[in-house]
């Protein structure tokens, strides 16, 4: 089949089938899909494409996504910059917000301690975190790492490194079973692990 296919098309199918979650037949049916598109929708994709991967960094901060750095949320005067939410992933971060209830500003590790993945504590954003920590101005590190093994042990590790830095460590309360992700939580399981924090 894909021998028929001019090869623009099969080098689109190609891309499609890269993406997580697409296998063969999708990457075929959204090859066909754009093709079927009128050309000023195709290229807006396109455009859409260029535009975030040229646009959109981590802000030197929190590590949060954005296009202006520092991101808004390090910028907003009303935010409570003493209280620190310690999260895995951007989306983790955007899926707090949604709760309205987190008043401090973020810490985006960027990934979780995993050993046998290869990931390394010197993978991610905690020797960042140390240093914000260490210039001051910080009461409160709240560690929302996921509830699994992995988001335990790096809740652990920042635990240790922040051991002597004189800050308050709390984790997010149980609302969120062990073993589950924020990113599938809902609003009001985030509720309660937001308002029910423990020191860690």
């Amino acid at each position: 089949m894909a021998d028929q296919l001019p090869p623009s098309l099969t080098r689109l199918k190609e891309e499609f089938n890269k993406l997580p979650g697409i296998g063969p037949r999708s990457a075929e049916r959204l090859a066909f899909h754009i093709l079927k598109s009128n050309k000023e929708e195709a290229l807006a994709l396109a455009g859409a494409i260029r535009e975030v991967k040229e646009n959109v960094r981590h802000c030197r901060i929190c590590f949060n996504l954005t296009e202006a750095d520092p991101c808004p949320i390090c910028i907003d005067p009303k935010r409570d910059p003493s209280q620190v939410y310690v999260v895995e992933q951007p989306k983790d971060l955007m899926l707090l917000e949604t709760t309205g209830l987190v008043r401090g500003v973020y810490h985006v590790l960027l990934g979780h301690i995993a050993p046998l993945d290869g990931i390394e504590p010197g993978d991610l954003t905690i020797d960042a975190l140390v240093k914000r920590v260490k210039a001051g101005g910080i009461k409160e590190v709240i560690l929302a790492t996921n509830p699994t093994m992995e988001g335990e042990g790096t809740g652990l590790h920042i635990k240790s490194v922040l051991a002597n830095s004189g800050v308050q460590i709390t984790r997010l309360a149980r609302g969120l079973p062990s073993g589950s992700q924020i990113e599938y939580a809902s609003r009001a399981v985030l509720q309660d692990a937001i308002e029910g924090r423990r020191t860690f």
